[in-house]
């Protein structure tokens, strides 16, 4: 049965359940916005914060606060003044999705005590070793990594 989604004032489909969970914070999906708009204007030099958040119905504080993790990264440059703004420092292909979801999300797996990087044992289980749902979410992990390790900036430039 498809999904019923509305359109809301920031032309942004959501679900009409609000209990329909995102596999991405708002954060991140925002981050892919700008970076994407950022690859399609990479011509263009340095793009001003307000563009971005204008085009895509962002508030202007938290874009500002996301492009400015994305620069400590290493994935965007910044100039002040006349011609200011925003830039990529990386090419599209060299920007993994990977990168940028841990970046802001934190872990990729689904179960904190299958998380490579914020490892958390399970409180419900008596032994991780014997644990069906962990070893099916390890591997759940594992092919979702490789996807979001292979995929960059540059698929979703060219997807669009």
């Amino acid at each position: 049965m498809p999904k019923v989604i509305i359109f809301n004032r920031f032309k942004r489909f959501r679900p009409l359940n609000p209990s329909v969970q995102s596999m991405l914070s708002k954060k991140t999906k925002y981050a892919f916005h700008a970076l994407t708009y950022l690859g399609k204007n990479k011509d263009q030099g340095a793009i001003l914060i307000q563009e971005i958040s204008e085009k895509h119905g962002i508030s202007h504080k938290f874009l500002e606060n996301i492009l400015l993790e994305l620069k400590k990264a290493g994935f965007l440059g910044s100039k002040k003044g006349k011609g200011g703004g925003y830039y990529l420092i990386k090419e599209p292909d060299q920007i993994p999705l990977s990168r940028i979801i841990r970046l802001l999300d934190g872990p990729i797996a689904l179960l904190p005590c299958v998380s490579l990087n914020y490892y958390e044992p399970c409180e419900e289980c008596e032994s991780q070793e014997k644990c069906g749902l962990n070893k099916v979410m390890a591997e759940v992990r594992d092919e979702t990594l490789k996807i979001l390790e292979m995929k960059t900036l540059q698929d979703i430039l060219s997807n669009e």
